[in-house]
């Protein structure tokens, strides 16, 4: 019969790595190992180590100062709301600083509110406590007419009732 043939031959397999055991995940960025953070206990260098058991410090005859809270990097302040504002027409005092963008519109409001007569208020507007004019300070102060004076004066709370005539509870 014919020649055996020979069997195409098969490359060779290269051989496997080893599975990892433990820790299975990236390797650390070459780049941390080359240009490492400043402080060298932050810097992430390969798999985590397992963690030992926490042993207490060492007690101390001195107390140390209690930690202060972090301080933030950022603050976010809420923008200024004249709606928000206006719910706060009717206390006796109010102290607001508005940017002036909005200050019209809060001095427009605060005369309309008091154009139904009840609520009167002393109005005292400066500018905020900065090196530009971009807010202003708004006071606001609840005053009643003094007859006999016939001036404003502040208001003074006499009391509260459920009576419709006020206080007294009488019509007069």
């Amino acid at each position: 019969m014919a020649a055996k043939r020979k069997a195409a031959r098969r490359p060779r397999r290269r051989p496997t790595r080893p599975a990892p055991r433990g820790f299975v995940g990236r390797d650390s960025s070459p780049v941390l190992d080359r240009y490492p953070p400043k402080d060298p206990q932050l810097a992430p260098r390969g798999p985590p180590k397992p963690a030992a058991s926490p042993t207490p410090p060492p007690s101390t005859t001195a107390t140390s100062p209690a930690p202060s809270a972090p301080v933030p990097l950022i603050t976010l302040e809420r923008p200024f709301d004249v709606d928000e504002f206006s719910t706060l027409l009717g206390e006796t005092s109010v102290r607001v600083t508005v940017p002036i963008e909005h200050l019209t519109e809060v001095l427009r409001r605060v005369i309309e509110f008091m154009g139904f007569g009840i609520y009167v208020y002393s109005i005292s507007v400066r500018p905020a406590p900065s090196d530009l004019l971009k807010s202003f300070v708004v006071e606001l102060r609840r005053v009643d007419f003094a007859a006999d004076r016939r001036d404003w004066v502040p208001f003074v709370e006499k009391g509260a009732s459920d009576s419709p005539f006020g206080p007294s509870g009488t019509r007069t």
